[in-house]
């Protein structure tokens, strides 16, 4: 596989990784990688790029719920965590790389209607921060 090709898989296993569909894209950065050490900081871009689309893709698919005020109401009470969530906003989205719980905090995040602008940073902040760990583990 050629640079191009390789990037561009990493851009789409970095996408897919972050949507509600199983996958992880940590080993395709590895393989990348270790193929084109010379491709560190476009490898990391672009998987930063692709992961944080894929996480607002769930943001998308969270305002396509019911807002808060209208589910309340309909359930007749509160909904456990939904103070913690509103108390920290958008900065939770660092976590968003986190397994099983990433997915679910990026449509809360678009549920709870959080900025999208600062649900977009705190995402690419944490899913960044979690790919040059990986990348620094590795050289």
């Amino acid at each position: 596989m050629d640079e191009q090709a390789s990037l561009l898989a990493l851009f789409a296993s970095s996408f897919l990784a972050a949507t509600l569909l199983p996958g992880g894209s940590e080993a395709v950065l590895v393989g990348v990688l270790l193929a084109y050490p010379e491709l560190h900081w476009t490898a990391l871009i672009l998987a930063t790029i692709g992961n944080t689309l894929g996480g607002m893709s769930s943001y998308v698919i969270g305002r396509f719920i019911p807002d808060e005020k209208t589910l309340l109401k309909k359930s007749g009470g509160s909904i456990r965590g939904l103070e913690w969530t509103h108390r920290h906003g958008a900065p939770v989205l660092l976590l968003s790389w986190a397994p099983l719980i990433g997915d679910l905090l990026c449509v809360a995040a678009g549920w709870l209607r959080v900025n999208w602008l600062w649900a977009m940073l705190f995402m690419a902040v944490g899913k960044f921060a979690r790919y040059w760990i990986i990348a620094t583990a590795i050289n």
